[in-house]
């Protein structure tokens, strides 16, 4: 192979895993993670929920109160009149919207602070971050409603290990995805090329250290290589065809350049293992299914980030 198509030989030092762990202890948490606004879900969770109080909650917190009036008045929800009180919004959106969009609220504004100042198109990686949540959820409403939030929440932190990178490596990210057009081959072999490591175990690492639950660990960790999660493997693999379509679509930027072709998420580890028993007619029902979810998600981000 000829040095024209070669991948650049990496110019930072590649580092062992303790170094890497040694510098993650300097790496800020997220305290999203552990406390997703405790107050509200403890509301939502609760058997009566009073739209009243759920409206006061939300009024302290001004970046959420503006996101969930963008969202209820965004083409999605096809309001003929906007809609300006918040008791009116809680209404119309319902309980898992809110609690959906409680989460998204501190968690991005948490990865903003953690990647500031680091080169990239980060608005468009928040975009790509959400979209997964919004489609994980989705594919799991497909198998079984989820009661919790888990899938939702796993999805929208799937990435974590660039944010991360990019605070506490941000040589070895300049280095992986600062000439992102002209990359070529595996992205994780490159990450692990330059850096030691590839984003999912970086991302499973610092989880881990936040002491966030194993289950998020697990997740992050195995979300390119759902076969290999030994305990939520639904979840992985939902998160795995989740980012599989959204970057098909090209919605919002991962800083995976590597091109989906139209459908070879069904040849997919994560498919096989959601829904390798169906029927051809329920296969094509679920990618029907799918394709009307991931035709709605622009709309929805616009109101969003």
């Amino acid at each position: 192979m000829s040095s024209e198509t070669s991948a650049p030989q990496p110019t930072c030092e590649r580092l062992d895993r303790a170094h890497i762990d040694a510098r993650l202890s300097g790496c800020a948490c997220l305290p999203s993670l552990s406390s997703i606004d405790s107050a509200l879900r403890e509301l939502l969770g609760a058997d009566q929920r009073y739209t009243s109080q759920i409206a006061e909650i939300i009024r302290r917190d001004p970046s959420l109160t503006a996101r969930l009036l963008r969202l209820v008045n965004s083409v999605y929800y096809g309001m003929t009149k906007p809609v300006r009180n918040i008791e009116e919004a809680v209404f119309y959106l319902g309980v898992r919207q809110i609690r959906q969009l409680a989460m998204v609220t501190p968690i991005i504004e948490d990865f903003q602070r953690l990647a500031e100042g680091r080169k990239f198109p980060w608005r468009q990686f928040w975009r790509h971050c959400i979209a997964v949540a919004l489609m994980t959820r989705e594919i799991t409403d497909l198998l079984q409603s989820q009661d919790d939030e888990i899938d939702y929440v796993a999805g929208l932190i799937h990435d974590v290990g660039k944010i991360v990178m990019a605070s506490a490596f941000p040589d070895h990210f300049t280095e992986i995805y600062h000439n992102r057009a002209e990359m070529t081959g595996d992205l994780l072999e490159r990450e692990r090329e330059v850096l030691g490591v590839d984003h999912a175990e970086l991302g499973a690492m610092y989880l881990r250290r936040q002491r966030l639950p194993e289950i998020f660990v697990e997740i992050v960790q195995n979300h390119h290589v759902p076969q290999q999660a030994r305990v939520q493997r639904t979840i992985t693999a939902a998160v795995h065809v989740a980012d599989l379509l959204v970057r098909h679509t090209k919605i919002g930027d991962s800083g995976n350049k590597t091109e989906v072709v139209f459908d070879s998420w069904m040849e997919s580890p994560g498919w096989k293992i959601l829904f390798t028993r169906q029927t051809d007619a329920e296969k094509s029902i679920t990618r029907a299914s799918l394709n009307r979810s991931l035709a709605r998600i622009p709309a929805i981000l616009e109101s969003l980030v």
